[in-house]
């Protein structure tokens, strides 16, 4: 179990929760998570089968950005799609984004419900390339309900995400996050520790707001030992419905300025689609809608550099 509640203020400097001074460091004063730290210890009685079912997984990528309102989730859950599409992969996304869950309309799964099993949960099936799918959203009896929840018990359902749903063997999962570095990401990165996850892939747009929230992202990235697969630049340009000619709506090349100052690949540029926004808005594949489309050949390419990336 990960310390719940630790400012962002000592995580920025060091916090000591991985270590024997998780809770008694002098930087441990003041921290909302300090008693919890100070009584962890042992092991996680949930972490053997955490590792049994993540390892049956050859690739596990997690979707992060500091900032919200990128186009993060869209881009997780079109890039299962394009996983799914491009080989007889195996593909699954777990939407760890507690508070704010979008991947059931996302994937068109709104309908369906997790059924428990004696395997554990079978995750939703989604119609787009067989992408299997484990929300929170899907867990609630209505969509409007709110999800209003510490920290603690966020921890606990996203580990049941991951120790208590049947995932069989899988090719890819990706994992949706919620901005900022709290207690979802601080959960996902010290739960798969165990059974190397291939890294994380930064999303931001082209504005100095976004790039400042993102450069956090990534030191917490090495702070806490996950490797960054590199930085995908969404919403590049906007692309007209009638002509296609793509508009710059943001500053260019600030995004490909940011990777090469922290030595990171940078990804590629997916450009802002109207038919993109309507088809998540309806649960539809831009990649099946669209095949032909500026944005949706940008999202296969990234889908290829990515394989390649994961490969090497």
């Amino acid at each position: 179990m990960e310390p719940q509640g630790k400012s962002d203020a000592a995580a920025a400097v060091g916090c000591p929760a991985e270590t024997s001074q998780a809770g008694r460091a002098d930087i441990c004063k003041g921290c909302p998570g300090q008693a919890m730290c100070q009584k962890q210890g042992g092991t996680d009685p949930d972490q053997e089968m955490i590792d049994l079912r993540m390892n049956a997984i050859k690739h596990k990528i997690l979707v992060i950005s500091g900032k919200g309102g990128v186009g993060k989730s869209s881009l997780a859950a079109t890039l299962s799609m394009a996983f799914a599409k491009s080989h007889p992969n195996k593909v699954g996304l777990v939407d760890v984004d507690v508070c704010g869950p979008s991947c059931p309309r996302l994937m068109a799964v709104e309908n369906q419900k997790v059924v428990n099993t004696e395997w554990g949960w079978t995750p939703l099936k989604s119609s787009h390339g067989n992408v299997k799918v484990m929300s929170v959203g899907s867990l609630l009896n209505q969509t409007d309900s709110a999800v209003i929840w510490r920290g603690p018990r966020k921890t606990q359902l996203i580990k049941r995400f991951l120790k208590d749903t049947f995932w069989g063997r899988l090719d890819y999962l990706f994992f949706d996050t919620p901005p900022g570095t709290s207690d979802e990401h601080l959960t996902v990165v010290k739960v798969l520790k165990n059974v190397n996850p291939d890294g994380a892939i930064i999303v931001s747009t082209s504005q100095m707001v976004a790039l400042a929230t993102v450069r956090k992202e990534i030191t917490f990235c090495r702070k806490m030992g996950l490797k960054i697969l590199g930085v995908v630049e969404n919403m590049s340009g906007f692309v007209c419905p009638c002509c296609q000619e793509e508009t710059d709506l943001f500053p260019a090349g600030c995004v490909e300025e940011l990777a090469q100052e922290f030595q990171l690949k940078y990804l590629g540029r997916i450009p802002m689609d109207p038919t993109w926004t309507s088809c998540c808005e309806a649960g539809q594949s831009l990649l099946e809608e669209h095949p032909d489309s500026s944005t949706s050949k940008a999202l296969m390419e990234l889908a290829n550099t990515l394989k390649k990336c994961l490969q090497s």
